[in-house]
């Protein structure tokens, strides 16, 4: 062989052995759990668990003016957003036969009080002749029937003049309580018509200071819910601003849509700057419980599960995890119970798995845990202390361990 060649095959191999070094290296470096999973070390702290649901605002009293006759708009005095005080006029609807009605009826007392003086007249005289016993029993009576007749016309043309007067005041539409208008249903010249109910004209809220949230909550969450809890939410107009509100009420009556069952809960709110308007889209969290100076574990340590875990459970001769029965915010590492534990001991938490770094090497260790913030969770119980670190994720560059599934041949 020529020295060139051989120089050549030298160098080729030098390069090989370099090459194969730095890929063993890489792999070595890979393999490091430092390296390939993502770590979290544990720390005490407060954990708080909440609830939520959408709701919308709602002013505290929100009252519909309608009105009780019909009739064509005539003229109109408030508009959207303008302040009223009790007994103010609102709008005016045409009165014309209103009016019209109400002077029959006026006309209709007159008429029956000349009757009823004429019949006094007439039950006087027929007295007199039937104490001189000129007239008989028959005609003295029949004229008393004619004065008691005559009383009772008057009584019903004044009842009825009456209620033609209240109905020629109904043509005027005043306001029931001071507030602001939210909404004006009917325009100049509009005709409404009131006759099996009566037609919202005007919506006023009585007072846009105090507020109210009207929410629906899974039945879930319900038992987790008093009155007086505080809640927090937020809107879409102030997406950076939160807001503070208390539970005033649970109502009992459930809605059951497509199976499934929400109950209203409402949440009172101060409203003194007047940003919150009716109608805008609340985000409601409920905080139901709290826990202070707790270890806490990220869920992202709950929920990982290394790809070998099945492998090393089998090995260590327990039952793999199955993630069927895991509850919310669960992964699927959770075990059934603790290690050692009784069969059929009841406890109050659930259990979870979560893999720490001992060593050189990763390995399971189970917990008890207890609420959640979604993002960190209580541990009631368990092998883990302050301080240890927890695999909460695998860094993507790691190299994973080769799959058992082999190469389909056809």
């Amino acid at each position: 062989m020529k020295p060139i060649g051989r120089i050549a095959l030298g160098l080729a191999l030098a390069a090989g052995l370099i090459g194969g070094g730095v890929w063993y290296a890489k792999q070595r470096t890979a393999q490091n759990p430092e390296n390939r999973y993502k770590l979290a070390t544990l720390e005490k702290g407060d954990v708080t668990q909440t609830v939520s649901a959408n709701g919308t605002l709602n002013p505290v009293v929100l009252v519909s003016v309608g009105t009780q006759v019909s009739g064509t708009v005539k003229k109109l005095y408030v508009d959207f957003n303008d302040k009223v005080k009790k007994n103010q006029p609102l709008l005016e609807l045409d009165d014309a036969l209103v009016s019209a009605a109400e002077r029959q009826s006026a006309a209709n007392v007159v008429n029956a009080q000349a009757a009823l003086e004429l019949a006094l007249a007439s039950e006087a005289r027929m007295s007199a002749l039937f104490a001189q016993e000129y007239v008989s029993k028959q005609e003295y009576d029949q004229s008393r029937q004619a004065l008691k007749s005559a009383q009772a016309q008057l009584a019903l043309a004044r009842a009825q003049n009456d209620r033609d007067r209240a109905n020629l005041n109904f043509t005027v539409i005043r306001s029931p309580v001071d507030g602001v208008v939210v909404d004006r249903v009917v325009d100049l010249g509009q005709t409404v018509a009131a006759s099996f109910q009566t037609p919202t004209l005007i919506k006023i809220a009585q007072d846009l200071s105090e507020m109210r949230i009207d929410t629906s909550f899974a039945e879930a969450d319900i038992g987790l819910i008093r009155e007086g809890q505080k809640a927090r939410f937020t809107v879409d107009a102030f997406p950076n601003r939160n807001f503070t509100g208390e539970v005033q009420q649970i109502r009992l009556n459930p809605t059951n849509t497509q199976n499934v069952v929400t109950y209203n809960v409402r949440v009172n709110v101060a409203n003194p700057e007047h940003v919150l308007l009716p109608g805008m889209t609340a985000y409601v969290n409920i905080a139901v419980d709290r826990r202070e100076g707790v270890l806490l574990v990220p869920n992202a340590a709950l929920r990982f599960k290394p790809a070998d875990a099945g492998a090393k459970k089998a090995e260590n001769g327990q039952k793999p995890a199955s993630t069927a029965t895991m509850g919310p915010g669960m992964g699927a590492g959770m075990e059934g119970r603790a290690p050692g534990e009784k069969k059929g001991k009841k406890r109050d938490g659930q259990s979870g798995t979560v893999f720490v770094l001992d060593g050189g090497e990763i390995r399971p260790v189970s917990v008890q845990i207890g609420i959640t913030d979604n993002r960190n969770t209580e541990v009631l119980g368990g092998d883990l202390k302050e301080g240890e670190r927890v695999v909460i994720g695998e860094n993507s560059n790691g190299s994973k361990p080769p799959s058992s599934v082999g190469m389909r041949m056809f």
